[in-house]
Formats: structure tokens, sequence, C-alpha cells
């Protein structure tokens, strides 16, 4: 192989490598232009990400387990609604969002300390609000399992008709 055929393969492996570069770039921009950020999913979930951010103590990021909130934190996050840049509707619909569900009902057991935006105690859960949660609780079982005296029909109703066929 001479000097010329060399320096040919040379520039023709060059360009090779240049136009993966090229391509990988393209489909990156591609994937990343596909993926919305947090704000464009979800904006309750924008909110809750910010909340987490500046107010960990209150909102703690998982698997660490939620915290009952003081009464009425949504008056007092208010007020920092231009830190978190949300709107007062985002900071609702978030605020909404994390003190529904398992895991925040979980943490509502009776005397239990209610935290503020610091993480400073300011009241506890009572026992009302305790049993309310855990009725909570129970209705998102159920419906995520289906009514069970509808389940227990749909069974007899194909239990009827595998013995009719």
């Amino acid at each position: 192989m001479g000097f010329e055929q060399l320096a040919e393969l040379r520039d023709r492996l060059r360009a090779e490598k240049e136009q993966v570069k090229i391509d990988s770039t393209k489909q990156n921009e591609r994937k990343s232009s596909q993926q919305k950020p947090p704000s464009e999913q979800d904006p309750a979930l924008e909110a809750i990400w910010r909340l987490q951010k500046y107010f960990p103590l209150a909102f703690p990021v998982n698997p660490a387990p939620k915290v009952p909130l003081k009464e009425g934190i949504l008056n007092d996050a208010e007020q920092h609604l231009e830190l978190l840049g949300i709107s007062n509707e985002q900071l609702k619909q978030g605020i909404a969002t994390w003190c529904r569900g398992s895991r925040y009902w979980a943490c509502m057991t009776e005397n239990a300390p209610r935290l503020d935006l610091s993480g400073q105690a300011v009241g506890s859960v009572t026992a009302s609000q305790a049993l309310h949660a855990k009725q909570q609780a129970k209705r998102q079982r159920v419906k995520a399992r289906g009514n069970p005296s509808k389940r227990k029909e749909r069974i007899q109703e194909s239990v009827a008709d595998t013995t009719t066929k």
C-alpha cells in the first residue's frame, strides 16, 4: 500500500468518524425534543419539585417518608411564590397532589407533629384527622383493586358461564 492510498484511507476514516458524530448529535437532539421537562408534563409535579428543592424538611424526597404538614401550609407557601417561580394555581395543585395518596396518609398518625415549611413542629395530628387518613387510604386500596362486591359478581357470572358451556 502506497502513501497515497494510506492518506486516502485516513481521510475516508476521518470523514466516516465525523459523520457518526453528526448522526449521534442529531439523534440526541431528537430525543431531547421529544422529552418534555417536568414543567411541561404536569404543573403539579413542577410545583412539588420546587417545593422539595426549597423546603426539603417539609417536602422530603422519596424514599423518605412524608411528614404531616401544618394546617394552612398553602398560605405560608403563597408567601414564597416568587422564590418558587410558579403560579398560585400550580402551588395549589402541587400541595393537593402531595397531600393525596397512601404515602401521605400513612404519615398521618395520631399525635404526629405537623411541620411548617422550615421543618418546625407547629401542631399535631388529631385522632379524627388520623381516622380520616386511614379511611382515605382504605378507599384508595379498594378503588385500586376494584369494587369487591362487583368482582364477586363477575366471578360468579364467569363460573356460571363455564358450567353452562
